[in-house]
């Protein structure tokens, strides 16, 4: 066979492509109010998804959200009634401060404390940028 009816044959063998939009979503809370408490479910589970501390998450999201908040049972805790669709925003707006990265979109990145500033390095492109809200 030559070239052609080979490379002919192997593309009529490859499966259907399927677009996809993203391969990285950002993941969506699972809570519920008990009392004057909200229950955060799957916090554990958003904090690796995203590679970062779960101290940090959690400040964050109790400056942001303006509760008091503690890691109870594998469980974060805020005192006060939060609806699941602010949390969500707030998860949000932290995967595109502290996460996705600036240049190529991408969610492959870690933290680099370079003196005493943070930044955002991207494991995919190699870009950094500083973090403009501190958490300490």
């Amino acid at each position: 066979m030559d070239y052609e009816k080979l490379l002919n044959k192997a593309f009529s063998e490859m499966p259907e492509r399927t677009e996809t939009s993203e391969r990285f979503e950002i993941p969506k809370a699972k809570s519920f109010i008990q009392g004057n408490k909200t229950i955060f479910d799957n916090f554990i589970q958003i904090a690796s998804i995203f590679r970062r501390e779960q101290e940090h998450l959690m400040k964050f999201l109790s400056r942001e959200l303006a509760a008091p908040a503690q890691v109870v049972e594998r469980k974060l805790v805020f005192v006060g009634k939060l609806g699941n669709e602010r949390i969500n925003q707030k998860i949000e707006a932290y995967a595109k401060e502290f996460v996705i990265c600036r240049e190529c979109g991408k969610p492959d990145t870690e933290f680099v404390k370079k003196q005493r500033f943070l930044f955002v390095h991207c494991l995919a492109c190699g870009a950094e940028h500083s973090v403009r809200a501190k958490i300490v």
